[in-house]
Formats: structure tokens, C-alpha cells, sequence
């Protein structure tokens, strides 16, 4: 099963749904080797391949393209800013920054201009008014013969007026000239502190937080899989030494039930199981997965009942622990009110195989069995192999299925109906 997901790189929902977040983590790992593997492979591909046409471009006479090569024999970079004559990154920086400045101070220049111009246009005008209307009350006054002169003095006085005017104006320019220069250098010293501070914070701020966080995750990606290496070997050495790792499928293919055997089960614990027939009527070809009970119920006759799965060890009971075709729901019904180190294995609908139910201090976890070889083993937990059922499960009565967890089957989680729950199995 998990050979088949590493080929496909696809796990169905429901599958995934049924893993834990330890064999989830295992999962992904596993997974990431193999698109590593598949990368590396493809880039030795590609580089033959691209080995392969440069060797048939030198030989043929046709247009080809060639990179340019620099003195150090590979292909010429040119990067902006860093070749002679480029300007360099802080100056093209310092003269945006001017410019921006200048472009600012302008700006408010302008803005400042028009108000001084506006006061400087309605003061003159209302000068003006004021003294138009004094001569002309006077012009009422003076004589016909003196009409002249008060014109001359009318022109003098607006002449005046215009000079001052002028005056005033060149006055209010040269101030706002003076007071551009100050703020484009005020913004300008300011736009350079921010740039400054805004680098040296807010860029090492969030710079330093991704880091954290990208040394933070590869630690506890790294811890995870020491942790599954290390368990890898430990349980595999345990294993061995047990003598409880399968070797040779051959080693059990051949075990089965005497056709004389039958099954005899008290009503406390198991339900009479029938004679099993020495050839079946119908070829068994099992599907790709299970779809149905009736498939399931197929396969555990035609191919787990010669094994002897779910049967006590060299006897003819169905274990304690051993459980039919129900729900995660239904066993976890069953575990509710059990200790912790409680367990069950069931006949699982998603894989080929079985599930164990583990009651924990603060919950419930499910390991999947995979039975779809030869063998026996958890999905994604513990690599060891085993050669029955009931091999897998007395070799966790005394090694933990995780590091992290230290599940040990302790109690075995009987049945609570009747007929037993496995009944369809061995009808």
C-alpha cells in the first residue's frame, strides 16, 4: 500500500483521514524522498539530454545559438549597477531620494507662492482703490486748470505703488526661494533617516522572523525524522532478535487450515466457524481496493483465513482482541469506558487489511494494518514486517508503536454482542 502511494504520489481523502498525525508526518516524509528522487533523476535526464544536442549541434552545419562566455570559461552575466561605468546602487538611491526631495519642496514652494501672491495682489489692489477714490474726491475740489497736475500726481503715486508692488513681490520670491531650499534639504534629511531606519528595522525585523521560523521548522523537521530513523532501527533490531520479522513471503504462503479442522468457538468469545474448502468454485482476483462488505468478507476467506489471521496463536480461537467489520465510530463505542492501553483490531473498509483502535489517556488513536502483501505492518509507523497478525500484535505487547506516543497494547477489548461483530467473516 504505501509503495502504491509513493508511485502514484496520491493518498484518497479518506485514507489520510484514517492516519494519525504521526503517520501523516512519516507519510509526507516518505513522500518528499521520492519527489526528491524523481527530481534528481529528471535534472540527470535533461542534463544527458542537453549534453546529447550540444554534441549534434557542433557536428551539424546548421544555425545554432552559442552563449557568450566570459574569461572564466562560463556564460557572461551582466547585472545592473555592478558593471564599469554603471552607477552604483547608492547613488542612483541617493539621487531618487533627491530628486523626490526637490520634487516635494517645489511642490509646497508652488503652494506657498500662490497665498503670498494672492495677499500680495489684494493688498496693492485695495491700496490702489483707496487712493482712486482720494483723488477723485479731490479732482472735485481743484480747479479745471489744476486737472493736469493731479494726473501727473494720479501717474507718480501709481508708479510708485508699482515699484513697491515689485519690490514686494521680488521680496516674497527670494523668501520662498530661501524657505524651498530649507525644506528640501529638511525632507530630504528626513526621507534619508527613514530610508535608513526602515532598512535597519523593519527589513532585519521581518528578516530575522522568517529565518527563526524557517530554522524552527527545519528543526522539527529534522527532529521528526531522526526520531523515525531511530525508531526505524530500534524496533527493526528488536525485531530481529524476536525472530518475528518476515523474510521470505514463501515462509507462510503455504500455512493454512487442515481441511479436517473445524473451528469450535463458545458463545462467550467467538462463533462457529465452518470447514474451509480445498479449491474454490470461483477464480479470486482481489480489486485495486474494497468497495463493498461482500468484497471484504471475500477477501478475508480467500486470503487472511489461510493465514490465520485474527486466530490465537497455534490454536483454533479467534482472539480476544480481534474484531469484524466496524466503524471507527463503533470501536471507539467500545474503548469508551476501557483503560488506557486497551485495544482491538477491525477489518478495515479503506485498505487492504485492518485498523487498530488504541485507547489513550485523552482520546482514542487509529494505526492502519497494511495486509495487502505478504506480510504485515502499521502504514507509515513501523516498517517491521511481520509474518501474522497475531505476531504484530504480541510483538507491541512489549514494544511501543510510536516514540512519541508509547502505546503498548496492554488489555484486549473483547466483544459485546451477540452474535460476535466477525461472525460474516467465518460464515
Amino acid at each position: 500500500m504505501l509503495q502504491q502511494i509513493l508511485r502514484d504520489m496520491y493518498i484518497d481523502p479518506e485514507l489520510l483521514a484514517e492516519l494519525n498525525e504521526e503517520q501523516k508526518q512519516i507519510l509526507f516524509y516518505k513522500m518528499r524522498e521520492e519527489q526528491l528522487r524523481r527530481w534528481k533523476e529528471r535534472e540527470e535526464k535533461a542534463r544527458m539530454e542537453e549534453a546529447m544536442l550540444r554534441k549534434t549541434a557542433r557536428r551539424s552545419n546548421g544555425k545554432h545559438v552559442q552563449w557568450l562566455r566570459g574569461k572564466d570559461g562560463e556564460v557572461w552575466v551582466w547585472v545592473m549597477g555592478e558593471a564599469p561605468g554603471d552607477k552604483p546602487y547608492e547613488q542612483i538611491s541617493e539621487e531618487l531620494i533627491a530628486e523626490r526631495a526637490r520634487q516635494q519642496a517645489q511642490k509646497e514652494a508652488e503652494e506657498l507662492w500662490r497665498q503670498k501672491e494672492a495677499e500680495i495682489t489684494k493688498k496693492f489692489r485695495d491700496a490702489m482703490a483707496q487712493e482712486k477714490a482720494r483723488i477723485v474726491a479731490e479732482k472735485w475740489k481743484i480747479e479745471i486748470e489744476d486737472r493736469k497736475a493731479a494726473k501727473l500726481e494720479e501717474e507718480k503715486i501709481q508708479e510708485e505703488l508699482k515699484k513697491r508692488e515689485e519690490e514686494e513681490r521680488q521680496k516674497g520670491e527670494e523668501q520662498i526661494r530661501q524657505q524651498e531650499e530649507i525644506r528640501a534639504k529638511e525632507l530630504y534629511l528626513s526621507l534619508k533617516q527613514a530610508q535608513q531606519h526602515s532598512q535597519h528595522s523593519d527589513d532585519d525585523q521581518e528578516w530575522e522572523e522568517q529565518l527563526r521560523r524557517s530554522k524552527a521548522a527545519d528543526e522539527e523537521r529534522s527532529h521528526k525524522a531522526r526520531r523515525a530513523r531511530d525508531e526505524y532501527r530500534r524496533q527493526s533490531l528488536r525485531a530481529i532478535q524476536k525472530g518475528r520479522v518476515a523474510g521470505l513471503s514463501n515462509l507462510f504462503q503455504g500455512a493454512s487450515l487442515n481441511n479436517d479442522q473445524e473451528i469450535k468457538l463458545n458463545n462467550n468469545s467467538a462463533s462457529p466457524l465452518q470447514p474451509l474448502s480445498a479449491a474454490s468454485s470461483n477464480i479470486w482476483e482481489r480489486p485495486s481496493r474494497p468497495f463493498s462488505q461482500d468484497v471484504i468478507i471475500r477477501w478475508f476467506k480467500e486470503e487472511q483465513i489461510p493465514r490465520r489471521a485474527g486466530f490465537e496463536r497455534n490454536t483454533n480461537r479467534i482472539a480476544q482482541w480481534f474484531h469484524g467489520i466496524i466503524s471507527r465510530q463503533e470501536a471507539e463505542e467500545l474503548l469508551m469506558n476501557k483503560s488506557e492501553g486497551t485495544f482491538l483490531v477491525r477489518v478495515s473498509e479503506k485498505i487492504w487489511g485492518y485498523a487498530l483502535s488504541y485507547r489513550q489517556q485523552s482520546g482514542f488513536k487509529h494505526f492502519l494494518v497494511d495486509a495487502s502483501g505478504d506480510f504485515y505492518s502499521f502504514l507509515g509507523v513501523d516498517p517491521n514486517r511481520h509474518a501474522t497478525l497475531t505476531d504484530l500484535i504480541d510483538f507491541h505487547k512489549e514494544e511501543i508503536i510510536t516514540s512519541s506516543g508509547g502505546e503498548l497494547l496492554l488489555e484486549p477489548c473483547g466483544q459485546q454482542k451477540n452474535p460476535p461483530d466477525y461472525s460474516p467473516l467465518f460464515e
